[in-house]
């Protein structure tokens, strides 16, 4: 799994590996022993008790039956589904379908009370209009290669599930970088909108919406990969690959002050929208 061992998904994976050799040791097992019980070579075993290699579900009751262990065998299989959820290919996510990965979040984000989103290159999915939404999952999908493009009806999923900002109970602390006022997705009129609404949205109640100056003096932090905060208890960071999931309490801690920095050094209320209004402008002398 290409992260680093300290993120979540790993430590999580590693908690499963050492419950496994716990389990082959009070057995009194050795590595190859083990291995000719369950029927496969003993540098599996190795690999799956240092965590290289995750174990199936069928390879963890193989594992339990040759420990005598049965008993625990379906508590170790959720604990082994829950790490590797932890972190997840888009390849995997994306099988059913764009708009099917977006309505798969409506629940959890009807559930959360507070987002923090920090994105250094486009506009929040939260505060994305479909225009921009169908430019930009349009053009995931060809990435992919997916054998069905459904950017359209995904987008209109994402703005469909972002109607949580006009509910009651929620709050939204969104901090982009001016850069993405800039990156053009879709064509000028899909962005000359998308920037309209995000002054209109930038005035919600519910809604604090900072944006980091590019001429920003001597920064506290340097830009970073985007990520959302769901609470407290929740990090999902967004890579080219996949999507990790950090639930390891240090880890969001640490996410946290790096979202404090980079929030403190953005701008707010009439100032940020100058720099979207200045974004508006520039769109329109691309244009003359």
């Amino acid at each position: 799994m290409p992260i680093s061992p300290s993120s979540s998904a790993q430590a999580a994976r590693e908690s499963v590996a050492a419950r496994l050799r716990v389990l082959r040791k009070s057995a009194g097992l050795t590595v190859t022993e083990l291995a000719s019980r369950c029927g496969w070579h003993h540098s599996k075993t190795s690999r799956i008790e240092n965590a290289v290699t995750a174990p199936t579900t069928a390879d963890i009751r193989a594992w339990c039956r040759a420990t005598g262990a049965l008993d625990q065998a379906e508590d170790l299989v959720a604990q082994s589904i829950n790490a590797e959820s932890l972190y997840s290919e888009w390849r995997h996510q994306v099988r059913a379908g764009m708009k099917q990965l977006q309505d798969s979040w409506v629940q959890f984000f009807q559930e959360t009370s507070l987002f923090r989103v920090y994105s250094s290159t486009m506009v929040p999915g939260l505060l994305q209009s479909e225009g921009y939404a169908s430019a930009l999952l349009t053009a995931i999908a060809e990435f992919r290669e997916l054998p069905v493009n459904d950017g359209p009806e995904a987008a209109a999923a994402r703005v469909e599930r972002s109607r949580v900002i006009h509910q009651p109970g929620h709050r939204f602390v969104l901090v982009i970088e001016e850069a993405a006022l800039r990156y053009q997705l879709g064509d000028a009129d899909a962005m000359a909108a998308q920037l309209g609404h995000l002054l209109a949205a930038g005035a919600l109640p519910s809604v604090s919406l900072g944006v980091i100056p590019m001429a920003t003096p001597q920064r506290k932090h340097w830009p970073i990969e985007t990520f959302h905060m769901y609470d407290d208890s929740l990090v999902s960071v967004e890579f080219t690959s996949a999507r990790v999931k950090i639930t390891q309490p240090s880890e969001v801690a640490l996410y946290l002050k790096a979202f404090e920095q980079l929030r403190s050094m953005a701008v707010y209320g009439a100032e940020a929208r100058e720099l979207i209004v200045k974004a508006i402008d520039a769109l329109g002398h691309a244009q003359a």
